[in-house]
């Protein structure tokens, strides 16, 4: 089995970045892996850490309609550039949290997707480049409140709302381009998504490269793959499971999200 990446919480509060091992025990590392952290003496037991998300990026770069089907089942055609939109670092939420449906939704969608973890500075990178500069893969959900993207015109409040960037479990070096990407909802098996990630329009290093021409990446940084066609709506109660094949998967239960409470003055 590839090596995994985890970033984790102790239950005294200390987060960690390590390896985690086939009976869940996690060697602790000295530094985030991309920047060259190495094995330590100390380990972890399975009862005493939390997953969190495996990285905490400076940002996340997400890209759309990257699958002919999904743009055609959202009544457009594919985009002759990739098209980039941000969601914002507070949006990502770790495997096993919930997934806070907002009270300005009425229609909030499901996205699975692969991410891709970016190991060192890239600007102004060719493809080729780029290549070199993704360190590893995850899995992503890019949650999206449906009403609120076609209301708005434009993605920020639809794409940004906390906990709406579900992402891990852990991060692998290598994924082969013919694995497949599926989302399930509750106990059904039969996926609402699948498809093979060689079906993407544009590429990982295309993407990378693409967006390096706008943006400076930084180590850590998340770039979203876009989702394959099956988008559909969520509701409070299901459960939402993302899996790929060489990764693992990645699930999220939804919960109603309660409106903030004024202060007591």
């Amino acid at each position: 089995m590839a090596q995994r990446f985890v970033r984790v919480q102790t239950t005294t509060g200390h987060v960690y970045y390590g390896l985690l091992h086939l009976d869940r025990r996690v060697q602790v590392l000295d530094a985030p892996p991309w920047l060259k952290g190495q094995p330590t003496h100390q380990e972890l037991d399975p009862e005493t850490y939390t997953l969190l998300a495996p990285c905490a990026p400076s940002k996340i770069v997400a890209v759309g309609k990257n699958y002919q089907k999904h743009a055609a089942e959202m009544g457009g055609d594919v985009p002759q550039e990739p098209l980039l939109f941000l969601k914002p670092s507070t949006a990502i939420t770790a495997p096993e949290s919930p997934i806070h449906y907002p009270p300005q939704s009425e229609r909030v969608d499901y996205e699975g997707e692969l991410a891709l973890i970016l190991g060192d500075y890239c600007v102004n990178c060719t493809p080729e480049e780029a290549r070199s500069k993704i360190w590893g893969y995850t899995i992503a959900n890019d949650v999206t409140a449906r009403d609120l993207q076609r209301k708005d015109g434009q993605w920020t409040r639809a794409k940004g709302f906390d906990t709406f960037c579900p992402l891990g479990p852990w991060i692998v070096r290598e994924l082969s381009t013919a694995a497949r990407l599926q989302t399930f909802l509750n106990d059904s098996e039969t996926p609402v998504q699948s498809a093979t990630i060689s079906e993407m329009v544009f590429a990982p290093e295309v993407l990378v490269s693409y967006i390096s021409q706008v943006m400076t990446l930084l180590p850590g940084d998340v770039v979203l793959t876009g989702t394959p066609e099956g988008v559909g709506a969520l509701q409070v109660g299901d459960r939402v499971r993302v899996e790929i094949e060489g990764i693992g998967s990645l699930e999220n239960r939804v919960a109603l999200r309660e409106p903030a409470s004024m202060p007591l003055v």
